[in-house]
């Protein structure tokens, strides 16, 4: 049977996003003040958390996370503005799919390297083959301020779960902060191993016709929520080493 992620309260999603955030940061993938991670919330009105505008990656925690609406306005009283661009692509995703209850969107050198290669995502790594069946594409428009944007981001994605953003970055959606996570880091590893085997100028391997898609294959639990759920107590026990603090 597949996995169906529980539905968490708003205080379990707050402390899961902010811990998302955290990990971002302690991965060295966060980029300033920019870059966007979303939740969906509990609720009919599809409100989601981002993080306060003007804060580092490791300075979010539950609390000060910002609850919109699909009008990207707050909901509830904040001292931080949320920044447009985050809004375009986050409620474009959270209103079209129902699963995408958590958005991850980078900017890292090596997702950005490979998102500007013509050929995207090569079969390099093993870590390559478990993502590439749910690896989309979305052509470069321009920072993501114009809302007319948003079908396009969501006719791109379909039903899959991964995305480069061409010229720009990498994005997951997930039935969970852990789930997203799982996916963006697999992509992201695969997005630097491919790099830097380029980089050394030798002659690339390619695994047998066949390989790549048996790989993908057995991989789905990286995208159902299973191997997340499974996988996220030991990251919250990571942070509690190493970022404590996230779920005040």
């Amino acid at each position: 049977m597949p996995y169906d992620a529980p539905l968490q309260t708003e205080a379990e999603v707050r402390r899961d996003l902010a811990a998302v955030y955290r990990l971002a940061a302690l991965e060295g993938w966060d980029d300033l003040i920019f870059t966007h991670i979303s939740a969906r919330v509990p609720g009919p009105e599809h409100h989601f958390l981002i993080n306060p505008f003007g804060l580092r990656f490791c300075e979010v925690t539950a609390s000060n996370l910002v609850k919109v609406g699909l009008d990207g306005q707050p909901v509830e009283d904040s001292p931080h503005p949320v920044n447009p661009a985050g809004f375009v692509i986050h409620s474009a995703l959270h209103m079209a799919r129902d699963d995408a209850r958590c958005v991850i969107h980078l900017h890292t050198d090596d997702g950005v390297a490979v998102a500007a290669q013509a050929d995207g995502l090569l079969p390099l790594s093993q870590h390559a083959m478990m993502v590439a069946g749910q690896v989309a594409y979305h052509d470069y428009e321009g920072i993501a301020f114009d809302l007319d944007e948003r079908e396009r981001l969501v006719h791109d994605l379909g039903d899959r779960h991964l995305m480069l953003l061409r010229n720009h970055g990498t994005l997951a959606v997930g039935p969970s902060c852990a789930g997203a996570w799982l996916a963006i880091y697999f992509l992201e590893r695969a997005c630097t191993m491919q790099v830097r085997a380029q980089s050394t100028g030798a002659r690339l391997a390619t695994p047998n016709q066949g390989v790549p898609e048996k790989v993908t294959d057995q991989s789905r639990s990286l995208f159902d929520g299973s191997a997340g759920a499974f996988t996220w107590p030991a990251l919250l026990r990571k942070l509690d080493a190493e970022s404590p603090g996230y779920a005040a």
